[in-house]
């Protein structure tokens, strides 16, 4: 409504001195039909009483100076509005005391205008002016309300940033402070927790359980989902578009762990070590993290370990290499090496043969073995090509 469109425009300005003698047993009666009907506000009298007050002097002051406009952050229906959220109850309440003031007060511009003898056309404009008063009234409350709830969203989702960087800091120095900034942010602790690491993305990412601590601002946003029971599943699901990596469930208190897993994994995606899915387990890849989790060692150990086949041509360092890891990791015969490399089991024997040759008795000791296949798995991993 714009403010020529205003009906309290049309009141005529003679009216207001009038009205204003009304307003104080106007105010008493509105607040005992309240009272009545909400009886929950007798708690708050002095406010209640306060705000019917301040509306009915606004509404005359609307009349008597229809150019003139209140400070719109110092109102009192706002401020009843942001009570109602604070006090922990809906706008129903609320909504139902203006209702309850309009008919009374309407009860009491009938009369008004009946002693006044003010003509038809007179009590046709008032009341209308005054309808157009109590829904200005009621949209203040209602963004005095919702600006309440968001500036607790707001605080609420700092306090829970907050409580994020110290999981993922080093909560094992002050594991008090922890326990002290999840119940600030009103997070119950977890028995278990595992981070979600996430590629940045413009993707929506609106579907996510209440209980999941968020952080979309970091340069490389992740999650902690408290009590994770099937993460991968939900997360393709609530988060569609992302890249995402899950974390091993963890303790609490190790969720710097998780995290740094999961971030590990989205590294490897990208460099095409493991499989580019939209979301990758950390629990599927346990082998590939631990071999690669120092590269430089893991390197050493494929140079050292497979000194042997350096002298080779390339294409017989990859057929001799791909023999042994299969004849490693098979622990049978050469027909069933030969089945899984698909070849003949003659030339399997064959490469075994000059495998003896190039590896001697570690070829047939328990932990010269390991130490091959762990050494091979690292080569392959770390061969990007």
């Amino acid at each position: 409504m714009t403010q020529l469109d205003d009906p309290r425009r049309s009141v005529p300005r003679e009216l207001a001195p009038l009205l204003r003698m009304e307003v104080a047993p106007v105010s008493v009666s509105i607040f005992e039909a309240i009272e009545k009907s909400i009886p929950e506000y007798s708690q708050f009298r002095d406010n209640v009483v306060d705000g019917i007050r301040q509306a009915l002097v606004k509404f005359v002051d609307r009349i008597a100076e229809p150019d003139s406009a209140g400070d719109p952050h110092d109102d009192i229906h706002r401020k009843l509005g942001a009570w109602e959220f604070k006090s922990g109850r809906s706008l129903d309440s609320l909504q139902a005391a203006y209702r309850i003031g309009a008919r009374v007060a309407w009860r009491h511009v009938c009369a008004f205008a009946e002693r006044r003898e003010l003509s038809l056309h007179q009590m046709s404009v008032l009341g209308e002016a005054m309808i157009a008063h109590v829904d200005e009234l009621v949209s203040l409350s209602v963004e005095g309300y919702a600006a309440a709830q968001a500036s607790a969203a707001g605080t609420l989702e700092r306090k829970r940033r907050k409580l994020m960087e110290l999981l993922v800091g080093d909560p094992s120095s002050n594991w008090q402070a922890v326990l002290d900034a999840a119940q600030a942010a009103a997070w119950p602790m977890p028995d278990r927790l595992c981070a979600v690491a996430l590629e940045p993305s413009a993707a929506p990412a609106d579907d996510l359980p209440p209980d999941v601590l968020v952080n979309f601002e970091d340069a490389t946003p992740y999650l902690l989902v408290p009590n994770p029971v099937a993460v991968s599943r939900w997360i393709r699901r609530a988060l569609p578009g992302w890249r995402a990596a899950v974390g091993v469930p963890v303790v609490p208190a190790e969720a710097r762990g998780s995290l740094a897993c999961a971030r590990r994994v989205l590294t490897l995606a990208r460099e095409k070590v493991l499989p580019d899915r939209p979301v990758l387990d950390c629990a599927d890849h346990l082998v590939e993290l631990t071999v690669l989790a120092d590269e430089f060692l893991a390197r050493q150990l494929a140079e050292r370990a497979l000194a042997p086949l350096a002298p080779l041509t390339d294409r017989q360092r990859t057929k001799l290499a791909e023999t042994l890891l299969v004849w490693l990791s098979a622990r049978g015969g050469a027909p069933e090496v030969a089945a899984r490399l698909q070849v003949h089991p003659q030339t399997v024997r064959y490469r075994v043969n000059q495998l003896d040759e190039l590896f001697g008795d570690r070829m047939h000791d328990a932990e010269e073995r390991f130490t091959l296949e762990l050494a091979l798995r690292a080569h392959y991993l770390l061969d990007r090509g």
